[in-house]
């Protein structure tokens, strides 16, 4: 099966401070956007923000491989490449991170390194990489 773009849509409050966050930190291209919503080319998927006022989720976790997993979150499969880039991008800005950059599942199948940190709506994301994509499904 051919891969194609993926699209969420996400609710925030401060439309333009997650615009900000989404544009200038992740450094996503934004797309078309009206008063109450934005789009994104979120590492070649649609990411859409919505202006949602009141809009405050309750969070919860889940442990995996020893790190407490905020839920829900959402993010990227990148290349190691690539994920190196943005992990230090983001130390760069300092951003706080829910779990620093690591290596998951270290000699295990399914070894990944991974990164967790949230938007300025509190919105968990998490970016993640493979040297050896094929693991990516891998039981």
């Amino acid at each position: 099966m051919k891969t194609q773009p993926f699209h969420l849509a996400i609710p925030v409050q401060n439309l333009e401070k997650c615009r900000a966050f989404y544009r200038d930190i992740l450094q996503c291209e934004e797309g078309r956007s009206d008063v109450h919503w934005v789009d994104f080319n979120f590492f070649g998927h649609q990411l859409v923000i919505h202006q949602k006022d009141g809009f405050n989720p309750e969070r919860i976790s889940n442990a995996v491989d020893g790190k407490d997993v905020p839920v829900p979150h959402f993010g990227v499969v990148l290349t190691w490449e690539d994920w190196h880039a943005l992990a230090e991008r983001l130390k760069a800005v300092n951003t706080n991170f829910v779990i620093e950059p690591c290596i998951r599942f270290e000699g295990k199948v399914g070894e990944q390194a991974t990164l967790f940190f949230k938007d300025p709506e509190n919105n968990a994301l998490e970016f993640k990489a493979f040297k050896d994509i094929g693991q990516l499904f891998a039981k």
